[in-house]
């Protein structure tokens, strides 16, 4: 992971954001989605960037709020951007 990435994520920390992660679909309860997230960025380290509360971006239910803080690698972090979690797009 670069030292860029690394210092713009942290700078990050208590705002939300969007995330697109390296993958065509996620499957998470038994429903598959696109790997899009909106959350608050929580913690980062240098292996992996935590967002707490995240909002699941699922077709059918596309502010799903996970209950839990959700993980994810850096290293399959494909973009993020700031993003205010209660801004309605399309997913399809």
């Amino acid at each position: 992971m670069s030292n860029r990435l690394y210092s713009e994520l942290r700078r990050l920390v208590g705002h939300d954001i969007l995330v697109t992660l390296e993958a065509d679909q996620l499957n998470i309860l038994g429903q598959n989605f696109r790997p899009v997230f909106v959350g608050r960025v929580a913690e980062v380290t240098d292996s992996h960037i935590t967002l707490d509360p995240v909002i699941v971006k699922i077709i059918t239910a596309p502010f799903y709020q996970f209950p839990t803080p959700l993980a994810f690698p850096l290293q399959k972090i494909i973009g993020f951007t700031p993003f205010d979690r209660d801004t309605i797009f399309p997913l399809q």
